[in-house]
């Protein structure tokens, strides 16, 4: 019996699907492990989604046919149950168990920037603020936003206007949103639930400006959750998705809060007004790197797995047309085309999975060394991060439209989960900062490293390479050549060293010819966003490919991550084969060898397409679709999901209102 299921009951498969699992080349048991990280925690991840799945609280029974007010009611129930399961159950929300409790839940929680707030404090505040605050908030006693985006700004954050004004005679900070734009827009669970914000603000002493710095202000009452005086307060009203969410506005007239609310730990105004900074400027933006690092793994890769899953399984039971003449209609999977779309964008979850184990690795040791002092390796955090993030939320949005179109006209169905997935993941491309200013953070590191390097400084690990010459010319001589990781990776680093070092010569260029540096860097902008693509693609690609050559794993199993990776690199070099022909690394006769390359793969993996998303291991509940369920019964669950709407047990008021007039005028004549 499969884990997930309660009972033995209806677990006939499709036929179709079944002989997709026949015969598997390798064990998907071992290879869930392996995503895991051990047989034990994908033990623990089963224990925790079933424990979850049981519940009939969080049950997601008729989930397409709810209301925005019950999705929200039903998101906010969720959590505070859930609080007191942990609790009961004695996890651990920061421990083994917490890392599956959100995938668990697939999201249908509120409070999610609550848990922001808490990381504000417990990495920005003082032993004393972590000590006054973070209990309440733990305990839910108050319930916390971030409130950073306003309605004129977002990503740039110098660019934000509420301020936070030092009065030294009252020891207070003066909180006021001067205008419209500085209106706090968008911050989730501010709408209707929170009872304090995290603001961030331009702080202000002795009419100088001190820049951005987080301020804890109450903006509910704790008795009747009622507005504070001077706060102006509410939801922003219906979006494109995330119906369960009450993203608000806020405006702040005259707020007073003790100095005591300023977060200190590494930046503080002594009593007499004298700012002292402690560590690196970037520190503030350090919560958003946090952010950024959880939601790769737990909201963005989570949506392409969960596509990818549903796309290939519906892909190997929905037939259509005919191939051979005479013959049975063919599995759609069959067809090269559908190969093509949606078998690269698998790979892709392999990559991007083996990417985020790195970017986590990184962040804990960036994370430990701030805690001891040590800045050092902060910007290289960020970068990588700001690339990383701008690089897979784009890649895995268009990835699962293509996953939806694939399926055909059910893709377009909420029953087939892929429109809430897309409408979802697509809202990661602006949130916790926009993907082309995110980039150009990203290159604003690659050039400075650029330059750096070009001056014989040493460089950070992520961008030695820049150190080295611009390889030459590729030498593939035949298609197998470009199944060999060291040719690709080469291609990908010659790509992303051109890139940089063209976009570094253009600006210096421009400003020797007399260009101001901002508009010199506004003029190359378009390269530099192209240059971080390039940096960021090669470092996946690089990732992937070590870790498939250092695997201990079954032989079966490294074959096949090791196909993956060759996919996935072949893929980028085909769909963007004018980056790699531009100067000469690659030749047209080249560009053929990887075509016959890239193409012979999809043969190779479609025969394990299935099993290596079933290796994903997601709970038809977790699915929430009908296409993608395991047991591949399609057109029996669309016909169940379709006569459970509510609307089909109701009488017609639009008979009675509209139609019935028109359609009795002449019923005698009939």
């Amino acid at each position: 019996m499969i884990w997930w299921r309660t009972s033995s009951a209806d677990t006939d498969v499709n036929p179709d699907l079944a002989s997709e699992r026949a015969f598997p080349s390798f064990c998907v048991e071992t290879l869930t492990n392996l995503l895991d990280g051990s047989v034990d925690k994908t033990r623990l991840r089963r224990y925790v989604v079933s424990t979850i799945l049981k519940d009939p609280v969080f049950s997601r029974e008729g989930h397409y046919f709810k209301t925005r007010q019950e999705r929200y009611e039903g998101a906010v129930r969720n959590i505070l149950h859930l609080k007191q399961k942990i609790k009961e159950l004695g996890w651990l929300e920061d421990g083994p168990e917490g890392e599956f409790i959100y995938r668990a839940m697939g999201g249908e929680v509120a409070l999610n920037i609550h848990g922001v707030f808490v990381k504000s404090i417990s990495a920005l505040g003082t032993d004393e603020q972590i000590a006054k605050w973070l209990p309440l908030a733990n305990n839910c006693n108050i319930l916390g936003t971030y409130a950073q985006t306003e309605l004129g700004h977002g990503t740039y954050l110098r660019g934000l206007e509420t301020t936070a004004t030092f009065d030294i005679s009252n020891q207070q900070f003066i909180i006021n949103t001067p205008r419209i734009t500085a209106t706090k827009w968008w911050p989730g669970d501010l709408g209707k639930t929170c009872t304090h914000a995290m603001v961030l603000a331009q702080l202000i002493i002795k009419q100088k400006n001190y820049g951005m710095h987080l301020f804890i202000v109450q903006v509910r009452s704790l008795k009747d959750h009622s507005p504070m005086p001077g706060i102006t307060v509410g939801d922003i009203g219906p979006k494109m998705s995330f119906e369960h969410i009450d993203n608000g506005f806020l405006m702040m007239r005259n707020i007073r809060v003790p100095k005591e609310n300023m977060l200190s730990r590494f930046s503080e105004v002594l009593p007499d007004g004298t700012y002292v900074k402690r560590g690196s400027d970037k520190i503030n933006y350090f919560t958003m790197v946090a952010v950024r690092v959880s939601m790769l793994r737990q909201e963005v890769l989570e949506a392409l797995m969960k596509a990818c899953t549903i796309s290939i399984r519906y892909a190997a039971v929905r037939r259509q047309s005919e191939l051979k003449p005479g013959d049975r209609e063919p599995k759609i999977l069959e067809y090269q085309t559908q190969q093509q779309k949606l078998l690269p964008l698998l790979a892709t979850c392999y990559a991007i999975h083996y990417t985020v184990c790195h970017v986590n690795k990184v962040y804990d040791e960036v994370c430990g060394a701030i805690q001891a002092g040590n800045f050092d390796s902060l910007p290289e955090l960020h970068a990588l991060v700001s690339g990383m993030k701008a690089y897979a939320t784009e890649t895995c949005s268009n990835g699962i439209e293509v996953c939806r179109k694939a399926c055909g006209g059910h893709g377009y169905s909420l029953f087939s989960g892929l429109p809430s997935l897309y409408t979802k993941v697509t809202a990661s491309c602006t949130y916790e900062g926009e993907n082309t200013v995110l980039h150009l953070q990203a290159a604003r590191f690659l050039i400075k490293c650029y330059a750096a390097a070009q001056s014989g400084q040493s460089l950070p690990q992520s961008v030695a390479y820049l150190s080295s010459p611009i390889s030459g010319v590729c030498q593939a001589t035949s298609h197998t050549d470009f199944l060999n990781p060291e040719v690709y990776i080469k291609a990908y680093q010659h790509r992303a060293h051109r890139l940089i070092a063209s976009a570094a010569f253009k600006m210096r260029n421009l400003v020797q010819f007399g260009m101001e540096q901002y508009d010199a860097w506004n003029s190359t902008s378009v390269e530099l966003v192209k240059a971080s693509i390039a940096h960021s693609h090669y470092i996946i690609v690089k990732l992937f490919a070590d870790v498939t050559g250092s695997l201990s794993s079954s032989p079966e199993i490294k074959k096949l991550l090791k196909s993956l990776c060759d996919l996935h690199a072949l893929h980028g070099i085909f769909t963007s084969s004018g980056d790699f022909l531009q100067d000469g690394h690659l030749s047209g006769h080249q560009l053929e060898m990887v075509t016959e390359a890239y193409l012979s793969l999809l043969t190779l993996i479609r025969r394990d397409a299935v099993l290596l998303v079933d290796a994903f291991d997601y709970a038809d509940q977790q699915l929430l679709s009908a296409l993608g369920s395991y047991d591949g019964n399609v057109y029996h669950n669309l016909l169940e999901c379709a006569q459970k709407n509510p609307d089909n047990k109701k009488v017609n008021a639009v008979f009675e209102n509209y139609l019935k007039p028109h359609l009795q005028s002449n019923i005698s004549k009939l």
